[in-house]
């Protein structure tokens, strides 16, 4: 939900993010070996961001060179932050494992893979409980929190309150963001970080279920949407009412630096859900959308002055090193643009810095799909 988009990062913020993703990656490196750097997951890096949020001057190293930035060095996370996202993508990878195992599908459904899944998921898990044990955090209740996902799924028909079903995700991210108020030496952000946790949790799985909405209808496979009859524009008003609660509850603690919590979960986020439900610029104030129809209006002009090209068609931009054959680019910045004919070419030099995929945000045309004014 939280992925990369280069023209929603500002430049000052790219190294900062880069920083938390590396140090989640080395993390899980250090405490669970190499194959467990394949569990990054981009969300968790919102626990370490919140730790970091909270703390004066927050633990960090330089790391050599990688691949996956271009072989540059980089200053990265660590400390209690990293490891704390690092359990929360152990318990991810273990828990969507378990769930193929269960299920037969996927990489399960591979002879002779079912073992090896069923292996992998429980030594994964094995791994987040020591590492949650590290930083004081009791892991077994969110295993099974998790665990009773099934059962919710299970008891829930038309209906049934969506809620029920998001409930075991609610309350298992709502601790971990929980235990970040701990971590961060600020406890009395725990409420304001639970409720941030359980609207986040609620988020995602929606978000999870609008996406595969139409995929899970042709397979004839389980989805909480169609399961419950709520359908996905049934889920819109439940997840601008989950973005509203997560801005809330953000607001309402105490941090020293919110820059980076803002840009994750509050800029991220509603880029994800813009780019599954349409535009969410109606859930902003009315003196922020005036204030970005003001900036539209500068970068409208601005563009109006200068030369543009036309191409066929709209593709990504590459990027990065060696023609921007980077293997981070190539998985992650896949933004496209909204417009064709604001396109202007890969190796123009007048070329974007990043596009998107909907019209409200960084592309100057006038085509938001909510109606909005």
């Amino acid at each position: 939900m939280l992925a990369p988009c280069p023209s929603r990062t500002p430049n000052d913020l790219k190294p900062r993010w880069m920083g938390h993703f590396c140090g989640l990656c080395l993390e899980l490196r250090d405490d669970a070996g190499h194959l467990a750097r394949l569990t990054t997951n981009y969300d968790a890096l919102a626990l370490s961001v919140l730790v970091e949020a909270q703390q004066d001057m927050a633990d960090s190293r330089d790391a050599g060179p990688c691949a996956l930035r271009g072989m540059r060095r980089q200053t990265v996370a660590t400390g209690d932050g990293p490891r704390l996202a690092a359990t929360a993508s152990l318990l991810l990878a273990s828990a969507k494992l378990r769930d193929h195992v269960e299920d037969g599908d996927d990489i399960a459904a591979r002879p002779g893979a079912r073992g090896l899944a069923g292996m992998t998921a429980d030594r994964l898990r094995a791994k987040a409980v020591g590492l949650g044990e590290s930083i004081g955090l009791d892991v077994e209740p969110l295993v099974a929190a998790i665990a009773g996902q099934r059962g919710a799924e299970a008891a829930c028909g038309p209906g049934t309150a969506i809620t029920a079903v998001t409930a075991p995700a609610e309350t298992a991210t709502a601790e971990l963001f929980a235990h970040a108020a701990v971590l961060g030496g600020r406890p009395g952000n725990a409420g304001a970080f639970r409720a941030a946790g359980a609207a986040f949790g609620r988020l995602a799985h929606l978000l999870d279920a609008a996406e595969d909405f139409e995929e899970d209808a042709a397979k004839g496979a389980w989805n909480p949407l169609a399961a419950t009859g709520v359908g996905v524009e049934g889920a819109r008003p439940l997840v601008r009412g989950a973005l509203a609660d997560l801005r809330a509850a953000l607001e309402s603690a105490a941090l020293i630096d919110p820059t980076m919590t803002g840009l994750l979960l509050d800029r991220y986020a509603h880029h994800a859900v813009s780019r599954t439900f349409g535009s969410t610029c109606a859930t902003y104030p009315a003196a922020e959308r005036r204030e970005y129809r003001r900036y539209r209006e500068r970068r409208r002009d601005r563009r109006d002055r200068r030369d543009s090209y036309e191409h066929d068609r709209y593709r990504p931009e590459p990027r990065g090193f060696f023609g921007g054959l980077c293997a981070f680019t190539v998985l992650c910045c896949t933004c496209q643009m909204c417009c064709r004919e604001h396109y202007e070419g890969p190796w123009s030099r007048k070329r974007r810095e990043g596009c998107c995929r909907d019209g409200c945000d960084c592309c100057e045309c006038d085509c938001c799909p909510c109606g909005c004014d």
